[in-house]
């Protein structure tokens, strides 16, 4: 507790310019990975946004209600009074970026946000799951209002600068990153092959910012492991759901059933979602003919994503889930659940039941904006509630920094053992 209110004494200070480094925050959240994302095309003239299948014509502009006249006059004002009166020299781009940055981020929604030509290169790379970075998953600290460091990968850059786990992101290069959402930090980490990026990090239990340097390389995200022991019983993590995925999880699967599964764990934990495709085409591994998931936009608009069932898992499966199981974990996790086909365990999942959709400007910019609501296959809308498990335990974080051990994998292989043998 003394460590968190020494987060916050700095916070407050940094509002008021005061902080120990002296910067100003600035807002997003999951691979360096983000909640569920499908790409559609958007065109943008002058002031008007062009909707989704067709253009706003100048005449839906003119009724705009926020760039008004008066608006724009006092932009007009504040410019003139930038040029004849502030200090230093001005960058006509950034204040632009600024603007748009801005305009969105009054929508106070974390998941709505613009993107430069950059930032949007960056993200729709990620969602691919090779880009150049750093090799951590960021979630956001809902208590503090900065992301987080949730997960470090094996062999990356992050790994060797002594990044870990649990570490708030609390600057980068120097830029403050309070109540900045994780989609968006992640285009601040994220850049050219062998450039460094400069980390200042809150590390529980330390009086003082760790500040590391990180250099940014390749990295090919592998989102699923696999393991089998010897009671035939095959766990398989996925981390996140990037394109990727899809391939990793099935060579993984079909493995598993060569090596003759009798039981499978599936270990969502930490992970904070991605392509609402993939997890869809996932769950078609899982789940009998039927409904997977669907989404309802503002008015009520209705969309479905079912799975066939051919490939309905016939093994006993357990599925672990925490609190930083987001987005696209929570819609697998609630699908098995409403289904019956497995047990879930851990702890309440994180509560993201909205769906964003990113819409490209001509320009090379775009706006990842949300645009409705998805719902279980029973109808249950998890947002802002999450997911309970049907068994709850939580982690030994104790025994598990100590030794490796993990009780609620244990617990999980115990279910299963019991399932198989019919004990």
């Amino acid at each position: 507790m003394e460590n968190r209110d020494f987060l916050q004494q700095v916070e407050q200070s940094e509002k008021k310019g005061k902080g120990l480094i002296g910067f100003v925050g600035g807002l997003f959240t999951g691979v360096l990975v983000v909640g569920i994302i499908s790409a559609i095309y958007m065109h943008r003239q002058s002031i008007s946004i062009l909707g989704e299948n067709n253009i706003q014509t100048s005449a839906q502009a003119e009724e705009a209600t926020v760039l008004d006249k008066d608006v724009l006059h006092k932009l007009g004002l504040l410019e003139d009074a930038i040029n004849k009166y502030y200090l230093e020299s001005v960058d006509e781009e950034d204040l632009k970026d600024s603007l748009y940055h801005g305009f969105v981020a009054g929508l106070g929604d974390p998941y709505s946000v613009y993107y430069s030509p950059e930032e949007l290169e960056a993200v729709m790379e990620a969602t691919e799951g090779i880009y150049y970075g750093i090799g951590a998953y960021i979630g956001v600290d809902q208590e503090t209002g900065y992301c987080k460091i949730t997960k470090v990968m094996e062999g990356t850059p992050a790994e060797e600068a002594g990044v870990m786990a649990e570490d708030l992101i609390v600057a980068v290069d120097g830029e403050g990153m309070l109540n900045v959402g994780s989609s968006e930090i992640v285009t601040y980490i994220k850049g050219p092959e062998h450039t460094t990026v400069d980390l200042t990090l809150y590390r529980e239990g330390e009086t003082e910012y760790i500040e590391v340097t990180v250099e940014r390389r390749k990295i090919e995200t592998p989102t699923v492991t696999y393991s089998m022991d010897e009671d035939r019983i095959a766990t398989l993590q996925i981390s996140e759901f990037d394109e990727v995925t899809m391939g990793q999880f099935e060579e993984y699967l079909e493995q598993a059933k060569k090596e003759g599964m009798k039981g499978l764990v599936l270990d969502l934990r930490d992970n904070p979602g991605g392509n609402l495709q993939t997890v869809v085409d996932i769950a078609g591994h899982f789940l009998p003919k039927g409904l997977v998931v669907y989404t309802e936009d503002k008015n009520g608009n209705r969309k479905e994503y079912n799975c066939d069932g051919r490939d309905e898992l016939d093994v006993p499966l357990v599925v672990l889930i925490n609190g930083n199981s987001a987005s696209a974990s929570e819609i697998l996790a609630g699908a098995i659940k409403d289904y019956k086909k497995g047990t879930l365990l851990g702890t309440t999942t994180f509560g993201k039941g909205i769906v964003q959709k990113i819409y490209p400007i001509t320009d090379g910019s775009g706006v990842k904006l949300t645009i409705s609501h998805y719902y279980t296959p029973g109808g249950a809308d998890i947002h802002g509630v999450g997911i309970d498990p049907d068994e709850e335990l939580e982690l030994d974080v104790d025994a598990y920094l100590e030794n490796g051990y993990d009780n609620q994998m244990e617990r999980a292989k115990e279910i299963l053992r019991s399932q198989i043998t019919g004990d």
